[in-house]
């Protein structure tokens, strides 16, 4: 059947252990008017819980979701889109609250965000971060929710999902961001975090970092580099690569920040990440040498007797966008600076198990080696934020 004129395909992809009601209803062609707003209402059947709502277009790595975590939420038809919704047992969500989209700042079109996760009754527990990946590009803080889950089950952590600007125009931003920018975003979100901790159950001095791929960057640089957080700027004068978080508290300076920060952080473990100045060159391929330095963390290492900062690395054996040889380049250059690293390999995995999104493949892919990795991570967590 030919399209009709100004009007998209939508169609819905398979939904389990509950079900997803459209107003107005989807005509049997699938063929639905360009702009029309798709009411959508989401409900588990007994014994599960609501996951997300979402609707799935073409993106960066193929198809990309675009999640909700209310289970009634708007699409606007632009484009054909894949309607959806997923579900989990109950059980899984048993035990935690969860706080979604806490806004920490918008310097430009995108609101940006975290998750909190905490469990029932907590108080001044230690806090774990999560930088999401996505070749800083795509993606958003909800994609890094399995692992949030994995962790506050156990009751004696607060965990917070962050989110940050997409390099370039990506956001609809008219003056492209840069890794700089992200950088500072990041050290908003935790500004903001350390601030509103006690609300979140948490003790604002003791925090760990953790990220995975473009967030593996992201968190090692948060942990390593926080002697550069300042008010000078980034690359405004010859020599100087300062960055000023996006969000400060009214009576916080840089300087108060910086020396908060670098106490509150206990440990980091960064996953198949870009850490050096060769892989993250393949990235930022337009940016100068000395620029691409400045946003290193494998550069930038404090000495070990200045400031220790361990580290746990991971990295899947079947990963085909970070080779063993990058992270183990990380390693070796932490190991001469006297910091204390571990380096676990995941056997069969490749990149990206860490994620979570609505598929089955991702879902299976998680469970089969992000789930034990977590246990893993769990365990160096206990240890340095003890």
């Amino acid at each position: 059947m030919p399209q009709p004129p100004d009007s998209f395909r939508v169609t819905f992809d398979p939904v389990g252990n509950g079900s997803l009601h459209v107003e107005p209803p989807i005509p049997a062609d699938g063929f639905v008017p360009a702009g029309t707003v798709l009411r959508l209402t989401a409900t588990p059947d007994a014994g599960f819980a609501f996951d997300s709502g979402y609707y799935a277009q073409p993106g960066v790595w193929g198809k990309m979701f675009h999640e909700s975590m209310t289970p009634a939420f708007e699409v606007v038809v632009d484009c054909d889109k894949i309607l959806g919704a997923s579900f989990v047992r109950a059980d899984e969500l048993a035990g935690f609250s969860v706080r979604h989209d806490i806004v920490y700042a918008q310097p430009g079109r995108k609101k940006l965000c975290y998750d909190v996760f905490t469990p029932d009754g907590a108080k001044n527990l230690p806090i774990i971060a999560i930088i999401h990946g996505g070749a800083w590009i795509s993606n958003n803080q909800h994609i890094m929710r399995g692992l949030a889950r994995e962790w506050v089950r156990h009751g004696d952590c607060v965990v917070c999902s962050l989110d940050y600007r997409w390099l370039g125009n990506g956001d609809g931003d008219t003056t492209p961001n840069t890794m700089a920018d992200l950088i500072e975003d990041i050290f908003g979100a935790l500004a903001h975090l350390l601030e509103h901790a006690a609300q979140y159950g948490g003790d604002p001095s003791r925090l760990a970092l953790t990220g995975d791929s473009a967030g593996g960057h992201l968190s090692a640089v948060a942990a390593v580099m926080t002697n550069r957080i300042g008010s000078r700027g980034f690359g405004r004068t010859r020599g100087i690569h300062e960055f000023l978080p996006g969000y400060l508290p009214s009576n916080t300076n840089p300087d108060d920040f910086r020396h908060e920060l670098t106490r509150a952080i206990r440990g980091v473990a960064p996953s198949y990440g870009a850490f050096g100045v060769p892989v993250l060159s393949r990235f930022l391929k337009d940016e100068p040498i000395r620029t691409v330095e400045a946003v290193s963390p494998e550069v930038n290492i404090p000495p070990g007797t200045e400031r220790s900062i361990p580290h746990f690395m991971v990295r899947g054996t079947e990963d085909t966008l970070i080779g063993h040889a990058d992270v183990e380049s990380y390693a070796e250059a932490l190991r001469a600076a006297g910091q204390p690293v571990e380096y676990l390999q995941v056997p069969g995995a490749g990149h990206a198990f860490f994620d979570w999104k609505p598929d089955p493949r991702t879902r299976a892919t998680f469970q089969r080696f992000g789930v034990p990795a977590a246990a893993r991570l769990k365990a160096f967590f206990d240890r340095v934020l003890a």
